[in-house]
């Protein structure tokens, strides 16, 4: 099968695109066509065995807003029209709704299918995602809820499928290297530091939990920690509970240290507001960590409540506080929960079963 992935360059999404994208190439032949935002790289690039990037010469070679990018939606899908003239895909599946505006343009009298993800959706442009949705041959969600908030915008129960974000099961594993740690029982939070992020939850939380200490990686490079306004909220924060000193900010941490940072938790704590992924706690999942996660977005799906993970409503330090208690105090519900989660991690959420439930949705499409 010919796929053209249509996609809005940067950010988490990216990875989650070039992942799926690595899996499919195994099979099938990916094009993944993204609108230059930065000076580098060749037009034509191929990234993995099956799969080519093509950058898009439109606009500022910079990362742009999808408004800002709105503008320049013509010129790429003119130039998805004639590359598609010359090589015509299969299916293309369009990212964002900047993505599927340029898609369905480029697509036009050439009869191809096209599927869609719109990953967030964005309340000033409603009208523009309800349409796309309904003239979509299928619409992705990432998540039970993500199909909810697609029924309510409009889009036909029948349209919409359900794929998961997956999860790199080969890095995100139960055995391998672990991070160094001291005698405390240990949680982790992964993520920015912003408020809605749920790292000021944990730090709350850490007044109800005796000797424990919270390790913290996100926010911007570890040199810039003391000039970052959300870290130094974080450390006022946690001087003013009395916790300081069991709360350690690591700043940025490299990709490849994440799976031993998290091996060496007794738990990791994802609580954030909004849960569009849900990859946190998946990746603790998969390295058998036991999660405590906020019950929102893809989290309702992942994490199955006294099973494979706990949930808490977001924004409950009380609450969080009691169940990280119950946890590390019971090694035996930890390591419990710690397998459970990693079978799931691994039987639902690997790259492998995604690319395969994808390759469904586009032969239905096709169909």
């Amino acid at each position: 099968m010919n796929i053209a992935i249509v996609a809005s360059a940067g950010g988490n999404r990216h990875h989650h695109i070039l992942s799926v994208a690595r899996e499919l190439g195994r099979e099938h032949h990916v094009t993944i066509y993204s609108r230059r935002d930065n000076a580098e790289g060749k037009p034509k690039t191929r990234v993995a065995p099956g799969v080519t990037l093509e950058q898009i010469d439109v606009g500022p070679a910079q990362e742009l807003a999808a408004d800002d990018v709105a503008p320049y939606l013509n010129e790429v899908g003119e130039h998805l029209s004639r590359r598609w003239t010359q090589e015509r895909p299969d299916v293309i599946h369009a990212h964002s709704w900047t993505s599927g505006l340029a898609s369905v343009a480029g697509a036009k009298d050439l009869g191809v299918p096209v599927t869609q993800t719109f990953h967030t959706f964005d309340v000033s442009h409603q009208d523009l995602e309800r349409a796309l949705g309904r003239r979509a041959n299928a619409v992705i969600a990432g998540s039970g809820d993500e199909e909810s908030a697609l029924i309510r915008l409009g889009v036909p129960r029948g349209n919409i499928a359900i794929v998961p974000y997956g999860v790199d099961t080969e890095k995100f594993q139960r055995r391998g290297a672990i991070a160094t740690r001291g005698s405390r029982k240990r949680l982790l939070h992964v993520g920015p530091l912003t408020a809605d992020r749920g790292a000021h939850t944990i730090v709350r939380a850490l007044q109800g939990l005796g000797d424990v200490e919270l390790i913290i990686a996100g926010g911007p490079e570890p040199d810039y920690l003391e000039d970052d306004r959300d870290a130094r909220r974080l450390r006022t924060l946690a001087e003013q509970l009395g916790v300081a000193d069991r709360v350690t900010l690591l700043g940025q941490v490299k990709r490849a240290a994440v799976p031993k940072l998290m091996r060496s938790a007794d738990a990791v704590v994802s609580v954030p507001r909004e849960a569009v992924t849900g990859i946190v706690a998946l990746e603790a999942m998969a390295c058998g960590v036991p999660v405590i996660a906020s019950a929102v977005g893809a989290h309702l799906d992942s994490v199955i409540d006294g099973v494979t993970g706990l949930l808490v409503p977001p924004d409950r330090p009380a609450a969080t506080a009691r169940l990280a208690r119950e946890l590390l105090w019971d090694p035996t519900l930890r390591t419990a929960l710690g397998y459970a989660g990693a079978d799931r991690a691994r039987s639902r959420y690997s790259w492998e079963r995604v690319s395969q439930e994808l390759v469904r949705v586009y032969e239905a499409a096709c169909a």
